[in-house]
């Protein structure tokens, strides 16, 4: 099974990229993360931040795999614990099916990308700064992942 991350936005700082590839470079071959950047659509003075959202919604939606489980990140989706984010990655393990989880640009997701989750969580009700959720998203599956194996990095 595959995971891939798919994030608008392409020039993060090295601190994101390294957070980012510190835990993808943890996760075990079963289950790998890779990251797909969306180039974030062009945002002048008066843009028509809807029609950005489509253009970027469009992207991702391309970006996807076929057949793939989606989980949009989405201000209004449920936040799990990281038990639940574990279970769902034991049942993901188990359909062997790819998953895709998504994160949308600055101004959030548009209402084609969400229609085509399966799932929406949130990773928090704190507002975030934006290149700091691929890390924490990276972080969160491998703890999964170590819940899931009883490996010692999670302590409950």
């Amino acid at each position: 099974m595959r995971v891939r991350l798919v994030a608008v936005g392409t020039r993060m700082p090295a601190w994101v990229r390294d957070g980012f590839e510190e835990y993808a470079r943890r996760m075990p071959r079963e289950c790998s993360l890779e990251l797909v950047e969306i180039p974030v659509a062009e945002r002048g003075k008066n843009a028509d931040i809807a029609r950005l959202k489509r253009a970027e919604a469009d992207r991702i939606l391309k970006a996807l795999p076929r057949d793939s489980y989606v989980v949009a990140f989405d201000e209004g989706g449920e936040t799990l614990s990281t038990r639940e984010w574990a279970a769902a990655l034991t049942g993901w393990m188990r359909q062997g099916r790819d998953v895709a989880l998504i994160v949308g640009g600055p101004d959030g997701l548009a209402s084609e990308a969400l229609e085509r989750a399966d799932r929406k969580w949130s990773l928090s009700r704190l507002t975030l700064p934006h290149p700091l959720v691929r890390i924490l998203i990276a972080e969160q599956l491998y703890r999964a992942w170590t819940v899931m194996t009883n490996h010692p990095y999670h302590r409950s």
